[in-house]
């Protein structure tokens, strides 16, 4: 092979995004049978062939940054701008929700009964288990911060310690999220309210889950010696994506939760 005369990774031919993309064909087909013909066997399998490609390229993308160097600081600084742009973009995902819910909320129609939450709908009180939970987020937000220092510093077992704990209370605010689902007064076939709540705060906890397994992923990681005080980028993008989803709950608890009870 001929040397390499600049200091960026040329990726190797990989078969990963292709079964990637089945994968998900066959997740969003298998949904369609599932709500149709009641069959889970189609979406199932999407289900397995995802994880086991997650599994493989992730396993890929830690080979090349920890063993193999190419994550060059050029590389690297790519992947920065690559996740800033994402976090960009679920920027815009979330500022949609808010738009449905603001433009329903602040001139509430006549068929709403003319007020907000609209007639008939029993809104769910703000100082219960979504402060609970606003309060278990933002301790998360701190913890991760915690691990960040901790890396940079060299601390090993402090790390371990505050992305466990940063895990644990990412999972508790899932469990607290659906016990509130399943004990709340409305659904989301509610109108226009029930829609609004449910897909906004339903979509920011798929963010908590996917960003718990990223802290997961991170997590185990750091038990295996990948990251170094100057080398942890991974687990940098983890921490934004948290940060992100932390801010975006607090938005939703003004807005949905506070104001709009």
């Amino acid at each position: 092979m001929a040397h390499q005369a600049h200091p960026f990774h040329m990726i190797s031919p990989s078969p990963w995004p292709l079964t990637g993309a089945i994968a998900a064909l066959l997740m969003t087909s298998g949904l369609a049978i599932w709500f149709h013909f009641h069959s889970i066997n189609l979406i199932l399998l999407g289900t397995v062939l995802l994880l086991l490609t997650m599994y493989q390229w992730w396993r890929d993308v830690i080979r090349e940054a920890t063993f193999q160097g190419h994550h060059t600081p050029p590389v690297q600084k790519g992947l920065r701008f690559g996740m800033i742009l994402f976090i960009t973009s679920e920027v815009f995902f979330f500022l949609g929700f808010f738009w449905a819910f603001y433009h329903s909320s602040l001139a509430p129609t006549p068929e709403l009964g003319g007020c907000w939450p609209p007639a008939g709908i029993t809104a769910l009180d703000p100082f219960e288990v979504p402060l609970l939970n606003t309060a278990v987020l933002l301790s998360s937000g701190v913890t991760v911060t915690w691990a960040h220092h901790s890396i940079m510093e060299g601390e090993r077992k402090q790390a371990i310690q505050s992305l466990a704990l940063t895990v644990a209370l990412g999972l508790y605010f899932t469990f607290l999220q659906g016990m509130e689902y399943y004990e709340a007064p409305f659904t989301i076939a509610d109108g226009v309210y029930g829609a609004t709540f449910f897909v906004a705060t339903g979509f920011h906890g798929l963010h908590v889950i996917i960003g718990s397994t990223f802290l997961a992923v991170c997590l185990l990681r750091q038990t295996q010696h990948h990251f170094t005080t100057q080398h942890h980028f991974g687990f940098e993008a983890a921490a934004w994506y948290w940060h992100f989803v932390d801010v975006v709950w607090l938005f939703l608890y003004i807005a949905i939760y506070w104001w709009g009870s």
